[in-house]
């Protein structure tokens, strides 16, 4: 056995798949396979949003558990390969991301990208695939997905005002109630495809959800409010109470075409 042969790319967190809920964190993790070493970084940078979504693995099974819903998450770090990207992505396997440079991946041979897609993306995907598969037998109909994602509190010198954000494309089913039972919470700022846009080509919602004809919404949250193990755990039962109620909703287990702003599917 090698040593890579010991690395999981993923986490299975069970739970009701009777419920309709999927839940998947691609940026949960931080973690390299031996081989990989240190990406020829320094081991800050791996305490950067570069390297991970700070917080999110706390939020996700405080989310999991509150909801007793099943949820998938990379371990991989982001600097790996960016679990959340097509494989045609230009920005799959990074050599520079927010001003460090990435020695151990430039330069990036065809047998090297396609060696960390085969052995860490895609059983990844496979596994939301799956997942996602399983509950909709179980159900009996479409499963809403549910992304958690963090984002950085500045960007490029800019302070971010939003608390959290509500990414999506062309699918609404589960973002416009989200929305709304957010703004409930007082002083709370909700960013409406802040601080990204939700419509990316390839990317897991892409390809899970929007293909599927599958309600789903990806939420960010501001790192500052997470990076506190309790402060992430109050944010996943906090959600999910709102997405609770969400999840009882006719509508997001029927199946429904929108499309998608980048173009055809």
């Amino acid at each position: 056995m090698t040593r890579d042969a010991l690395f999981a790319p993923f986490e299975i967190i069970e739970g009701d798949r009777g419920r309709g809920l999927v839940i998947i964190a691609d940026h949960a993790g931080r973690s390299l396979p031996e081989e990989y070493g240190d990406l020829g970084l320094p081991a800050t940078e791996f305490d950067r949003h570069i390297a991970y979504d700070i917080g999110v693995e706390a939020v996700t099974r405080a989310l999991a558990l509150e909801l007793d819903a099943p949820a998938v998450m990379a371990h991989f770090s982001r600097l790996l390969i960016d679990a959340n990207r097509g494989e045609d992505d230009p920005t799959l396997i990074r050599q520079l991301y927010d001003g460090t440079v990435i020695a151990a991946n430039y330069p990036m041979s065809d047998e090297e990208r396609e060696r960390r897609l085969e052995r860490y993306h895609r059983p990844y995907h496979d596994a939301v695939g799956s997942m996602v598969a399983s509950v909709a037998q179980a159900t009996g109909a479409a499963p809403l997905i549910v992304s958690i994602h963090s984002f950085t509190p500045t960007m490029q010198g800019r302070a971010r005002p939003w608390h959290v954000g509500v990414l999506w494309d062309s699918d609404d089913r589960a973002v416009r109630p989200l929305i709304e039972m957010l703004g409930r919470y007082p002083d709370m700022v909700v960013g409406d495809n802040e601080p990204y846009d939700g419509a990316l080509r390839g990317d897991t919602m892409f390809r899970h959800a929007i293909v599927n004809g599958y309600a789903h919404v990806l939420i960010e949250i501001r790192q500052d409010l997470i990076a506190n193990e309790n402060d992430a755990k109050a944010w996943g039962i906090q959600l999910a109470e709102i997405l609770e109620g969400i999840n009882r909703m006719p509508d997001m287990h029927v199946v429904k075409q929108y499309g998608s702003r980048t173009g055809p599917l």
